[in-house]
């Protein structure tokens, strides 16, 4: 599956536009997590504990979105996006959105 957050793919024709194409998940925070971003807090940095928690969350919603692409019959997404929005006290929404076309 191409994904691109252009609009287009360079060097191919769009056939056909299928849609809206998506994928989304919600993480929660670990009280583990939560314990030694506190203390990186206090001396500053990265917190890679958080940093590797939204990548696997971006990972695994750009899946469920190929999924959903691939349903409708797309071989192919552009204009891809993500969002992100807070559902509850210590949870995150990540949702991976774009336009599911077919490539000649």
């Amino acid at each position: 599956m191409i994904i691109t957050t252009s609009g287009q793919v360079e060097g191919k024709t769009i056939a056909h536009t299928v849609g809206l194409v998506k994928g989304s998940t919600i993480r929660a925070r670990h009280l583990g997590r939560d314990v030694m971003a506190g203390l990186r807090g206090l001396v500053g940095g990265e917190i890679s504990e958080y940093t590797k928690m939204m990548a696997e969350a971006r990972e695994e919603a750009i899946q469920r979105m190929v999924e959903d692409a691939e349903k409708k019959g797309a071989n192919a997404i552009v204009s891809m996006r993500f969002g992100t929005s807070m559902v509850m006290q210590n949870a995150a929404e990540v949702l991976a959105y774009g336009t599911g076309v077919v490539l000649e």
